[in-house]
């Protein structure tokens, strides 16, 4: 295990990981899983509100065209709960308009990519996330 992966492994940073496409959700967990994460998945809007409560992720990767409540309700809905104070919200779609990326915005959502995404590029977003998780007084300066 890579340092950077223990220290995530140590820290429990957590990821939920929301999507329809259930071998993309484990493809997609089992990765994360190898890069030292805390995952669990969802496949559709109310399930992953009802996990996050659970859970308590520190980001969420969240598809938008979801069953039974969308991504951009789900991230509204997650936005609109004191309790998710902190949450990182990447929508990770196969929606790639200029409006998908301005209404993903509008929902609260703090990152947007279009599927096929790199894993790479995930990954060091999340890494710098549990960083700044594990150090919040080194991005004051």
């Amino acid at each position: 295990m890579s340092p950077n992966a223990r220290a995530l492994h140590d820290s429990a940073f957590r990821v939920l990981v929301v999507d329809d496409n259930a071998d993309g959700a484990a493809t997609l967990s089992m990765l994360l899983e190898l890069s030292g994460y805390q995952v669990r998945t969802a496949a559709d809007g109310l399930s992953a509100l009802a996990v996050a409560e659970a859970f308590r992720p520190h980001a969420v990767l969240l598809d938008i065209g979801l069953p039974v409540l969308d991504g951009y309700e789900v991230a509204r809905r997650i936005r609109a709960n004191p309790g998710f104070d902190g949450i990182v919200l990447i929508a990770l779609t196969g929606y790639g308009q200029d409006a998908d990326r301005a209404r993903s915005q509008q929902a609260g959502f703090d990152h947007f990519f279009v599927k096929p995404t790199d894993p790479r590029v995930l990954c060091d977003v999340l890494g710098r996330c549990a960083a700044a998780l594990a150090a919040p007084d080194s991005l004051q300066n």
